[in-house]
């Protein structure tokens, strides 16, 4: 569970001190496995044949039924047994991104499978709560009800009603940040499953419209998140973060536009950050747009990229002590940002320091500080300091990780892990039975909730093993979620990286290119180009896949209107184009296409280039 977090960071209180520590390295492998086992003890729903937490049973079957919509599954976000919708999503999409950067490293270690597995238990429970386009619920249980009762997610007693946006009552951060999830797992299951990468861009599409045309903050449409997750950094963020994983998943350049356009009056180019995490996303949307930039994708959008790139590294600065307005630190050199879970604000900032030193490595750049340039590995020696300090590397010698080490948390604020497992004792645990029972023991938890990251130490790395003691106790499927890519980063070493070329989650078997024939206008005069280009391909299961990539460009001096194309011998998912029939129309974020302007779509097969032609257009 959260409260809500400040924008305004305070001026560093504390000095990083050395002390003494004869430690021996950890092994990031064992850690890795461990963090992304936690995922399935936060599973809600009808639990898997091949679920390996097996305390765990099922729960929440009947959640949604009430509202005639089917929301069984998703993910508990902390200790507690409600399903928040905007923690859960920023989850998806941190594992995601930790795929998309470091996913051939999971497969390496044997650990990109149960990666996937635990993008797609968030992403299946999405698809069921956007029934409609301009429908997404936003919450399963009631944090009021749910606080009063100690229970097995198994048991609950509470109310499971579900909460919802709508154009009536919008909720553009919530929309914009499930659009920015199911954009980024697209890119996870591109290639391994495209038809679901299909459907996923599908409701990506069109939650970031119903984000951007219907705005508001979710918290006010959703009022009993309020006390739990509320939205202090208002919605401008999510917008640009959902457009910043709608480009990179699509390379269409609406999105990259927008960003163009919408950066100042929106903050991203504005704010200067010294946080990430679920409310805040302005260092996650200038660290990808710096990215942009560095691919020289940015176009026209040079000059507002600049700026976002110029807050990027403030951020990055900042991390290190290196910038004009550094994060606090403990004595043992912990970011501290507040005593209420702070360890998500370590696991998030480790994971854009890790991800943009090797952004710089592979441009061949530095990072540019107040107190001068630094080299990128100083970013990735940051990262590594935090995740060591996790593990074990503290003034205490305490790991945050449960189940990581010998010494780490016995009593953790966390209701299922608490209480004895229902496959051992399946007696019912009542409401206020389970505080009287189990919650005020002072005996170790029946169940290993492993993997789990606390909320950590304090300020002055002090730490109390103490259930009742939330603050610290509590772990939250968002501490995780960008602590895989990292680990994954640190387990595989230093060699081979260029973060900036496409990134595919298996490893590529190199596949003879079919020679492209350009598509011609059907005669010179002809209004409308097309022209059609192979970006990619690769092999799977023996079977070589190609992406191609086709271009429509509006050659006349009027607005093109009503065109209908022609698309025969497309074996596979396409993407950019509305299905009409027997014709693709203009997707749903454009109904024209100005004089000069072109559209992009592309769709994937194992064969040579669709037939594209135009059937019908309008001049106005």
């Amino acid at each position: 569970m959260e409260k809500f977090v400040r924008l305004i960071s305070m001026a560093p209180l504390l000095l990083l001190l050395c002390f003494p520590l004869a430690l021996a390295g950890h092994d990031y492998g064992q850690a890795l496995s461990k963090s992304i086992l936690f995922f399935e003890a936060q599973r809600s729903g009808l639990l898997p044949n091949n679920q390996r937490v097996t305390w765990r049973a099922n729960s929440g079957l009947y959640d949604g039924k009430a509202s005639g919509v089917d929301l069984v599954g998703g993910y508990y976000d902390a200790g507690d047994n409600v399903k928040f919708g905007l923690p859960m999503a920023f989850t998806v999409t941190m594992m995601s991104w930790s795929i998309i950067e470091y996913g051939k490293q999971m497969a390496a270690s044997g650990e990109l499978g149960h990666a996937m597995e635990a993008v797609k238990w968030g992403t299946d429970y999405f698809i069921k709560a956007h029934p409609e386009p301009y429908v997404l619920y936003g919450e399963v249980g009631d944090g009021n009800t749910d606080h009063y009762c100690w229970q097995r997610p198994e048991d609950m007693t509470t109310d499971r009603r579900a909460y919802k946006i709508s154009p009536s009552n919008p909720g553009s951060d919530l929309a914009g940040e499930t659009a920015a999830a199911m954009a980024a797992a697209s890119i996870v299951f591109r290639h391994s499953n495209p038809a679901y990468a299909s459907e996923l861009l599908r409701h990506a599409h069109q939650l970031f419209d119903f984000a951007d045309k219907y705005r508001g903050k979710y918290d006010s449409s959703i009022t009993v998140a309020q006390k739990y997750y509320r939205s202090i950094s208002g919605y401008n963020d999510e917008l640009l973060w959902a457009a910043a994983w709608l480009f990179q998943a699509t390379n269409n350049q609406y999105y990259l536009n927008y960003l163009g356009n919408n950066g100042d009056s929106m903050g991203g180019t504005g704010w200067g950050m010294t946080e990430f995490g679920w409310d805040v996303k302005y260092s996650g949307v200038q660290t990808l747009v710096a990215k942009f930039l560095m691919q020289g994708k940015a176009g026209r959008n040079t000059a507002v990229f600049e700026k976002y790139h110029q807050k990027a590294e403030y951020f990055m600065c900042s991390c290190i002590g290196k910038g004009s307005r550094n994060a606090q630190k403990t004595p043992g050199g912990l970011i501290f940002r507040q005593r209420w879970n702070n360890m998500q604000f370590v696991t998030s900032a480790s994971f854009l320091a890790t991800v943009y030193s090797d952004y710089l490595t592979s441009a061949g750049k530095t990072l540019n500080c107040a107190a001068g340039n630094v080299a990128p590995s100083e970013l990735l020696s940051f990262a590594k300091s935090q995740v060591d300090y996790i593990l074990g590397d503290n003034p205490r010698a305490t790991s945050y990780m449960v189940g990581y080490g010998n010494n780490f948390p016995q009593q953790v604020h966390h209701r299922a892990s608490s209480i004895v497992s229902y496959k051992k004792d399946s007696s019912f645990v009542s409401c206020r039975g389970g505080y009287a029972t189990w919650f005020s023991r002072k005996a170790s938890d029946p169940n290993l909730l492993t993997g789990a990251i606390v909320g950590g130490p304090d300020a002055y790395d002090n730490f109390a093993d103490q259930r009742d003691n939330y603050e610290q106790t509590e772990p939250a499927t968002y501490n995780n979620a960008p602590l895989l890519g990292i680990l994954a980063r640190l387990n595989a070493g230093h060699g081979g990286y260029n973060q900036l070329l496409p990134v595919v989650t298996t490893q590529p078997k190199v596949a003879p290119l079919p020679k492209i024939t350009p598509v011609a206008p059907a005669s010179s005069s002809s209004p409308i180009a097309i022209q059609q280009k192979l970006t990619t391909s690769w092999v799977s299961k023996g079977v070589t896949y190609y992406r191609y990539s086709t271009v429509v460009t509006n050659k006349s001096a009027k607005t093109l209107t009503n065109l209908k194309l022609s698309v025969s011998k497309l074996y596979g998912p396409i993407w950019g184009l509305t299905k009409a029939g027997d014709s693709y129309v203009f997707p749903s974020w454009i109904n024209s296409l100005s004089a000069g302007k072109s559209l992009e779509f592309v769709y994937i097969h194992s064969a040579s280039p669709a037939d594209v032609a135009v059937s019908s257009y309008s001049l106005a």
